[in-house]
């Protein structure tokens, strides 16, 4: 990790293997354009675009990262950050299209469906440099994936989920689409971490982002299971939604939470102890990497990627003993 600041000196960036918004009315997605304070060196600002896959709160972290390497770059590059608010992989197409027709120099995107966006990520990447963060297509001829080791990550969830069901338990998993590439990672780090325990997980519901649907699967799923022993939410905005429904249906303490991210509620809930644990990762540096990393190679340094074509960002599991001290970081990188 070079700069960055979230959650600062807690962990590494491992190169592995080497090393205000304007809505836009024809698609409702939120696009939003940041350029340094200094004037470019020559010509007009180049533009990189960072495409998230929903529009969770956990991406105004990475959105600071994109600022903080827009200032870095001394205003020859701006960044604009497109967030699809459906969620959907038919949105993502037509952002990628849009950009890809106003000629931005490169796009940074959390893939919704990589199995089924092969042949528009390649299209795409045969006209400007594209990078995965946060969600991979390694299947595609995307230059570098910036992001989290999701099978790692899963497994870590795993970890937490042992410690809080040491004699077992059904579990349902919640997430938005089983075929993002970080949802599938996740689900089987998960599983693999739980092998040879009493622990079953029951099925894997999804909600396509839609986070009233996120709420409603929890909620059909304690009706239709009364013995439920827990949650495991693996997108951001899951955790929140476990959180609302656990405490409608009075289960605080009876059916436990393991999540994914930050949210201000799922840190609340870590507090209040209805959430075992959450696997924080650093948006940030998703952020301020992928931007860094495509103005080198935009400039002609190549070497800026891995051999392994992947920058990994680490992970960390925040339970009730250190959750006080992370929030703290939190407030000091978003300002609130």
């Amino acid at each position: 990790m070079k700069k960055g600041l979230f959650f600062a000196l807690l962990a590494t960036v491992v190169m592995v293997g080497c090393s205000g918004g304007n809505t836009n009315s024809s698609t409702n997605t939120q696009s939003t354009s940041t350029t340094g304070n200094t004037p470019a060196p020559a010509g007009d600002a180049k533009t990189i675009a960072f495409v998230t896959n929903n529009a969770s709160d956990f991406w105004t972290i990475a959105r600071k990262g994109t600022d903080k390497a827009v200032a870095e770059l001394n205003g020859a590059y701006k960044v604009d950050f497109r967030i699809p608010q459906d969620g959907t992989a038919a949105q993502q197409k037509e952002i990628l299209d849009t950009l890809v027709a106003n000629k931005v120099a490169g796009i940074a995107i959390s893939a919704k469906d990589p199995k089924n966006q092969k042949d528009l990520l390649n299209d795409v990447a045969s006209k400007t440099l594209l990078f995965c963060q946060d969600s991979d297509a390694a299947d595609t001829n995307r230059a570098c994936y910036v992001g989290t080791d999701n099978v790692a990550a899963g497994m870590m969830a795993g970890e937490e989920l042992k410690k809080a069901l040491p004699n077992g338990g059904m579990v349902m998993v919640f997430v938005g689409s089983k075929d993002a590439q970080n949802a599938k990672e996740r689900f089987a780090g998960l599983k693999k971490a739980i092998e040879g325990t009493k622990i079953q997980i029951l099925d894997i519901r999804t909600d396509e982002a839609d986070h009233t649907k996120a709420k409603t699967n929890v909620t059909d799923t304690m009706l239709s299971n009364p013995d439920l022993a827990a949650c495991v939410g693996l997108w951001s905005y899951n955790g929140p939604a476990i959180i609302s429904a656990i405490k409608d249906a009075k289960k605080e303490g009876k059916v436990l939470v393991v999540c994914f991210d930050e949210e201000a509620d799922t840190l609340a809930g870590v507090k209040d102890g209805i959430v075992a644990a959450t696997i924080v990762q650093q948006p940030f540096e998703f952020g301020y990497q992928s931007v860094m990393m495509m103005a080198k190679v935009l400039g002609g340094d190549k070497s800026a990627i891995p051999a392994t074509k992947k920058v990994i960002v680490p992970t960390q599991a925040i339970n009730k003993g250190n959750v006080e001290e992370f929030s703290k970081k939190l407030k000091e990188l978003t300002g609130k």
